[in-house]
């Protein structure tokens, strides 16, 4: 499947622009590389879309950071105390380790899910950026 064709959840998952589906919005590709796990591009390379449309835009993904882990969270405590009969506190201890494991997807796929809400899907965006030349 061509990367263009991406559904908008495979587009949000697979970390690419919201406009053309093919950029990334990530320098690197590793969520566990804590020195470049916030550095996106200014702009998209496929299709010159900017990633920081205005000042302060990414604030609105801390909201839906703080809302799939709080309630993905809550889930894992009942199922490791409840499911599995755990004490409170290893389970907490389970979920420090799962914590620090899915600490960069969860803040990358919270940012590409908030440009994914602002941004629209253009499929002309790549041809245009290579006519324009811009």
């Amino acid at each position: 499947m061509p990367d263009s064709k991406l559904s908008v959840l495979q587009s949000i998952l697979k970390l690419k622009c919201p406009r053309c589906r093919v950029g990334d919005l990530f320098i690197s590709k590793s969520h566990f590389n804590y020195k470049q796990l916030t550095k996106m591009p200014n702009s998209c390379p496929a299709c010159g879309q900017i990633y920081l449309p205005e000042p302060g835009f990414y604030y609105g993904a801390m909201f839906i950071s703080y809302i799939m882990t709080g309630f993905w969270f809550l889930g894992f405590i009942g199922i490791c105390m409840f499911g599995f009969g755990l004490s409170v506190d290893m389970s907490f201890v389970l979920l420090i380790l799962m914590i620090a494991m899915l600490y960069g997807w969860i803040f990358r796929i919270s940012r590409s899910l908030w440009i994914h809400i602002a941004i629209k899907y253009d499929a002309a965006a790549k041809s245009k950026f290579r006519k324009d030349g811009i």
